[in-house]
């Protein structure tokens, strides 16, 4: 049975021990919850595997409580340096070659020579951190391939029975995963859009590129069909079908929809991704045909946003094939 428990002191000393027993928290970060075991700890990392029906060739990302411990697990150079120095804690991971004698288990790598590296914001989050002692592994707190959480409800709504304990303290603040930047080669690799605009990083290390296939799946979250809601999505649509939900950006949107939400009737792009997952969850209606989405724009945080988008909408392969449980 799942316990959910504001995030008080107690409950964090609480969740800290069951991380410490190799057990499952589910906890709120500024970006997304996620679905947290002891990085250190082979079963306990297999377990959130189990958990969400998790392919093993998806990796995980590593959280850390602060920069003097990301020497211990990974090769630090100096693009990352700048980076953290610039953004971290905050809603960032840098994926950077694995040390030879790491504690972090290699099933967070997923077979391989890299690991994804996060300093949380969140307070909550990084009370949990201090207190387990130990570096979390952490994706987000659903079931693979579905929408990702940002309330407590959410996290309850998929994995009731799954988890030991929820760490509720409202809503995410940026709503959208972090951004994953893959620094293991010459050139920095913008793996996946996210929290943190890529013009950001950018201004601090020069251009991203983008991947070029060859790496099999260094991050979380790039898998072609991911982020998906149960109805299917149709992207850049100006007139919605009386039997679809229409999830609009911006003012005056369409009408002729079963059911409208409003990312942002203002236009802001960070109100939209703060809303975003939230909203997907609340449209994905079983007596309704789709869901509609209006054109959002192509930059700053719109990119991490059509991103996830992209993915939900694509082709969905039979679960068994992606190695996932149905």
């Amino acid at each position: 049975m799942t316990e959910i428990l504001s995030a008080t002191p107690e409950a964090i000393a609480r969740a800290a021990a069951i991380i410490k027993d190799g057990r499952l928290v589910a906890f709120p970060t500024e970006t997304v919850y996620g679905l947290g075991s002891d990085a250190t700890n082979d079963a306990a990392v297999a377990a959130i595997f189990g958990a969400k029906g998790r392919p093993s060739f998806n990796p995980l990302i590593c959280h850390l409580h602060d920069f003097a411990r990301l020497s211990e697990v990974v090769e630090v150079n100096g693009r990352a340096e700048a980076l953290a120095r610039a953004f971290w804690p905050g809603p960032l991971t840098l994926v950077l070659p694995r040390r030879p004698k790491s504690p972090v288990s290699l099933l967070c790598s997923a077979g391989l020579e890299s690991l994804a590296v996060r300093l949380p914001e969140h307070p909550v989050a990084r009370a949990l951190l201090s207190a387990a002692g130990v570096p979390i592994a952490a994706p987000s707190a659903n079931t693979s391939g579905h929408v990702s959480p940002t309330t407590a409800q959410h996290v309850l709504s998929e994995l009731q029975g799954r988890v030991d304990l929820i760490l509720d303290a409202g809503p995410c603040r940026v709503g959208l995963e972090s951004t994953v930047v893959d620094l293991t080669g010459e050139a920095a690799v913008l793996l996946r859009p996210g929290g943190l605009a890529a013009e950001d990083i950018e201004a601090v290390i020069g251009p991203l590129r983008t991947p070029d296939g060859a790496r099999p799946f260094a991050s979380p979250g790039m898998l072609e069909s991911h982020y998906a809601p149960h109805l299917p999505l149709r992207l850049a649509v100006a007139a919605p079908g009386g039997d679809e939900a229409l999830l609009a950006f911006g003012p005056n949107p369409p009408e002729g929809a079963a059911v409208t939400m409003n990312l942002s009737e203002a236009g802001d792009l960070t109100e939209a991704a703060a809303n975003f997952f939230a909203y997907l969850r609340a449209l994905d209606l079983p007596r309704l045909s789709g869901i509609a989405v209006t054109p959002i724009p192509e930059q700053g945080l719109g990119l991490a946003i059509n991103d996830r988008l992209r993915r939900a909408a694509a082709p969905r392969p039979r679960l068994e094939a992606a190695g996932e449980k149905a």
